[in-house]
């Protein structure tokens, strides 16, 4: 066993926290799990860890990302403490999604230099008990860089559950197997080649408010060349406040995905001749959408449901002016 060196969170301006007692430096897996105000979620989420059925030793690195108020570090510390789980608390001082993920990420990279997978929860989900296990055997033996899973909601409000196939809750995929790409980073294994192929920051900070960065990550590690695997067994549930399932909220999630899409399209379209062809593409998602709005009024019944192709083709039409939500600054809610 050893104890954590404090150099790397120094050097990035970072506060440790808290520390479990023992702390084996060599384990080869770490969950990184980025917080932010949710200390009632936190518990629950790192009690599904505590009680994961798993052989393999594992560690996990919190980051409280609310310098202020720190309201995640009682609830890591006393997990921690009493040994329930091994690693370690810091305080991300740079209030960001993005910066809480990277601050996440490099710190397990550097304390944890035997560790070849990397996986993130977020402070409002909780673990199914194989988990852990699910998704490293699947790294293991299908050799797959990123390895994805579902995140399904479960809503304080019990009447709004047929909205879980809302695009903005629906898993992307039905069954395990190799896949294109995956999309969020709320229920993801990341191997550590593919942080030494992409380089720091993992998370690009023009996504920091807007939110997307892990689908300019993962849409980097595929235009890499680097594979990707769903594992439908590997189950995480999603807290989602009342808040979340207004129709404003759903609104605005449709608005931010269009323009989230635009943005990291626009990253790449570095000539004159590139944008004009992007720009093409978003006026042509307009009356596009309204097909899929149409498709989905027939099969879920729905309006909700049925506007969001329209509301995602509005966002990135925004986008393109310069009009998008932004609503991590506003109020840090979760995606």
């Amino acid at each position: 066993m050893n104890q954590i060196p404090t150099q790397p969170f120094a050097n990035a301006g970072r506060a440790l926290a808290a520390v479990s007692s023992a702390l084996d430096a060599s384990v080869a897996t770490v969950v990184c799990i980025p917080a932010f105000r949710r200390p009632r979620l936190l518990r629950a989420t790192l009690e599904s860890l505590a009680t994961q059925r798993n052989d393999r030793p594992f560690a996990v690195v919190i980051v409280d990302n609310d310098a202020m108020a720190s309201e995640s570090v009682p609830v890591a510390r006393e997990f921690l403490a009493a040994g329930r789980l091994q690693g370690f608390c810091v305080v991300e001082p740079q209030q960001g999604n993005c910066h809480a993920i990277n601050a996440a990420f490099a710190t397990a990279l550097a304390t944890f230099p035997n560790a070849r997978h990397f996986l993130m929860i977020d402070d409002d989900e909780i673990a199914s008990p194989d988990w852990l296990a699910l998704m490293v055997r699947a790294a293991e033996s299908t050799g797959a860089d990123v390895v994805g899973g579902p995140v399904w909601p479960v809503f304080d409000d019990a009447a709004k559950q047929n909205l879980e196939r809302h695009p903005a809750f629906k898993p992307a995929y039905d069954k395990s197997g190799g896949v294109p790409m995956i999309y969020g980073c709320g229920n993801c294994l990341i191997t550590r080649s593919v942080f030494e192929r992409l380089g720091a920051p993992a998370f690009d900070l023009r996504f920091n408010f807007l939110g997307g960065g892990d689908v300019d990550f993962f849409t980097r590690c595929r235009r890499a060349g680097m594979r990707f695997h769903w594992v439908a067994e590997a189950v995480i549930t999603e807290t989602v406040p009342e808040t979340r399932s207004q129709p404003r909220w759903l609104a605005q999630r449709g608005l931010r995905i269009g323009a989230i899409n635009y943005h990291v399209q626009r990253k790449v379209a570095r000539t004159p001749l590139a944008r004009a062809k992007l720009f093409a593409k978003v006026l042509a998602l307009m009356p596009l959408s309204l097909v899929r709005a149409a498709r989905l009024a027939a099969t879920e019944h729905k309006a909700l449901i049925a506007l969001h192709p329209t509301l995602v083709a509005a966002g990135g039409a925004l986008a393109v002016i310069g009009i998008e939500p932004h609503q991590y600054k506003a109020s840090k809610i979760k995606p």
